[in-house]
């Protein structure tokens, strides 16, 4: 069993989601006592105050498995320059009702691949003041705004050799802040 199981959220429903070959490729870059699980965020109602005392089960389902892991992981696509709607709702019914928030106090890592030149900056800087207001510490440095061009990947959905090096730095620190921070 995983001494540090990680809730994996992709901020992005695309089949072919950039984002989501990203999470999946960056996860082989860590130790071995790290195990990394994609959350379901495609199934999650619109968020509804009304709706806090008699949450669905797939908000439950939500809810469980952030609370079983000890470190997060946000994969973020960029829309219009902040975060997708579907990972703000994800974000917003976990946090829910005012102050049962299951994020708090989890140590999270952002970072998120577009096509653009700037990667997800804006975004993951609009996520990272989310976070703050919910009490997740996040990893600062180094940052991680990839731009999606040829060679990202190999055929196999690895990461390309231009962009292991860097990206095995980045969870190398990922680590030592999940490992510093985790309860």
């Amino acid at each position: 069993m995983s001494q540090y199981p990680i809730a994996v959220v992709v901020g992005s429903l695309r089949r072919d989601s950039f984002n989501r070959k990203l999470a999946t490729a960056i996860a082989k870059l860590a130790p071995p006592e790290f195990s990394f699980k994609q959350v379901g965020i495609n199934d999650l109602p619109l968020y509804n105050q009304d709706d806090d005392a008699s949450p669905a089960e797939s908000v439950k389902r939500l809810k469980g498995e952030i609370t079983a892991a000890r470190g997060l992981l946000f994969v973020t696509a960029e829309y219009n320059r902040s975060i997708p709607g579907v990972l703000k709702n994800a974000i917003d019914h976990a946090s829910r009702p005012y102050g049962k928030s299951v994020w708090a106090g989890k140590p999270a890592g952002v970072l998120g691949v577009s096509v653009g030149a700037i990667g997800t900056a804006v975004a993951q800087q609009h996520l990272r003041t989310i976070l703050a207001y919910l009490d997740v510490p996040t990893l600062g440095q180094a940052e991680a705004f990839i731009h999606a061009k040829e060679g990202l990947f190999d055929p196999s959905g690895n990461l390309g050799a231009d962009s292991r090096k860097f990206l095995q730095d980045w969870m190398d620190r990922y680590v030592a802040w999940v490992k510093k921070h985790a309860g």
